[in-house]
Formats: C-alpha cells, structure tokens, sequence
C-alpha cells in the first residue's frame, strides 16, 4: 500500500545528511488511535498531550453518568480518532514551528523506497552543484516618476489616449 513520506530538514540547512534528515508517513497512525495521549507524550507533544488527557478524563467521567454514556463515548471515539488521524500532522507542525523545512513529499510502499528515491535525487543535486549559475541580480529602477500613461492602450482618465 502507498504512503506519503514527508522529509523535513534541519533549520538553515542547505544540505542535510541522512543523519539530520527526519522522515515522517503522513497517514494513520495505529498506536495515536489505541494509546492518544501517551502516542503524544511519547512524540514531545506535551500541549496535545494534556488536552487529549483532559478531554478523555471528561470523556470518562461522562460515561459513568446515567444518561450521559453515548457522549462520553463519543468525546473519546473523537479524541482517538484525531490523534489517529491528525497526530503525524501535529509532529510536522511543531518541527515546522522550530525551523524545520519540508523538503520534499514522496510517494512509495515503504520507508525505504521513499528514502532511496530522496537521497537519490539529492545526490544528483550535489554532484550539480560544481557548476553554479551565475549570481543574477535583480537591480531596482531609479526612483523616477513613472509616465502618466495607460496600460494597455485604454483610455486615460483625462479623455486622452
């Protein structure tokens, strides 16, 4: 089965090696959906984290009220499935947050696949990279007062062409 694998690069880094290179599936995650808040402590997401203790406590508590047992059981069916869902996201924002970039989203069956193809095309890039482009620069027009013309030939708003 295909997944996406999204490659994030350390801050101010041009060139990452495979060492400071992190790989994240984007996709469902298994333990997130069984285990929420522990799957978020043990990812240092310590805000998600608390929240999703929090509303599984209320959750828990709803369920043991006469009457109230459906909506407990649905804030924790609701906190089990974002986690499930929505948790690699999480991971990705918060290293976004810190300065990571993503740096490329590829497509593969396996984790392995998708770091060939990455550090494949990255060693082309380096091996490229001898023969720079020359250094454009984009200079600025003099600061003159531009024409009192039209854009494409309309009429000005002095009755003039």
């Amino acid at each position: 089965m295909t997944s996406s694998y999204i490659f994030l690069t350390p801050p101010g880094s041009t060139s990452a090696t495979a060492d400071e290179t992190r790989t994240i599936r984007d996709g469902f995650t298994l333990l997130g959906f069984l285990f929420p808040w522990v799957w978020l402590l043990a990812h240092r997401l310590w805000l998600h984290a608390a929240a999703a203790f929090l509303l599984q406590g209320i959750g828990g508590a709803l369920m043991d009220e006469p009457g109230l047992g459906p909506a407990g059981a649905a804030i924790l069916l609701g906190v089990n499935m974002l986690v499930g869902l929505e948790g690699q996201n999480f991971r990705i924002r918060k290293l976004a947050a810190k300065g990571w970039n993503e740096d490329a989203l590829i497509a593969a069956d396996t984790i392995g696949i998708a770091e060939q193809i990455y550090f494949s095309d990255k060693a082309v890039i380096a091996d490229s990279d001898a023969a720079a482009a020359p250094d454009w620069q984009n200079r600025a027009r003099p600061n003159s007062p531009h024409g009192h013309g039209t854009s494409l030939g309309l009429f000005g708003f002095d009755g003039g062409r």
